[in-house]
């Protein structure tokens, strides 16, 4: 190793320490991000809060990407320079684009995970259409509860009926609108 740190020239030896610097850093932040320690840090402020949120693409500016951008031009210019024996502004640029390519995969991997991201907010209008079952039975006028899928989760919700019949625990019914927000009019299948 120490042979061949001596036989690089200065050059070389910013871009092995380039590498060396920006490997080393992304490896340790890949390993903390895997074992849960991503950086995310809890506070208790008193006196005001700050609410701030950065959107998918801002995360090419992060230590993430800045140490991938480092790693990746330190060691495609050390190797175009040494084994190629390439100018050395070609292998300063082909660094550079190599370390923005290598930035721009990690700011596409970002937005791909920030895009598997679900707020969870239950949208009763998804409930209009959907067949359920008569949990508690509904009398005409009144109001029983059913069991309907709604966002791929079986919920059971109050439920008034168009019938002028009783809907009987485990009839099948068809969800038709919603009202007071939450009150679901549902009638047999």
């Amino acid at each position: 190793m120490i042979d061949f740190m001596e036989n690089l020239t200065s050059m070389e030896k910013f871009y092995a320490a380039c590498a060396l610097f920006g490997g080393a850093l992304f490896l340790v932040r890949t390993i903390l991000m895997m074992v849960g320690h991503g950086g995310d840090v809890e506070t208790d402020l008193h006196g005001g809060e700050v609410h701030g949120d950065a959107d998918a693409s801002f995360k090419i500016l992060s230590l993430q990407g800045l140490t991938a951008f480092f790693m990746m031009f330190g060691l495609v210019a050390l190797a175009l320079s040494k084994q190629n024996h390439v100018a050395e502004v070609w292998a300063m640029l082909g660094g550079v684009v190599a370390g923005l390519a290598t930035v721009w995969l990690i700011g596409k991997i970002f937005v791909g995970m920030k895009s598997l991201q679900s707020d969870g907010t239950l949208r009763m209008e998804n409930a209009i259409g959907q067949e359920g079952s008569v949990y508690l039975t509904i009398h005409p006028g009144k109001t029983g509860q059913v069991r309907v899928p709604v966002q791929g989760q079986l919920r059971i919700f109050d439920a008034s009926s168009e019938d002028a019949g009783d809907l009987k625990t485990g009839e099948r019914v068809i969800v038709v609108r919603v009202v007071s927000g939450n009150v679901l009019v549902v009638t047999k299948v």
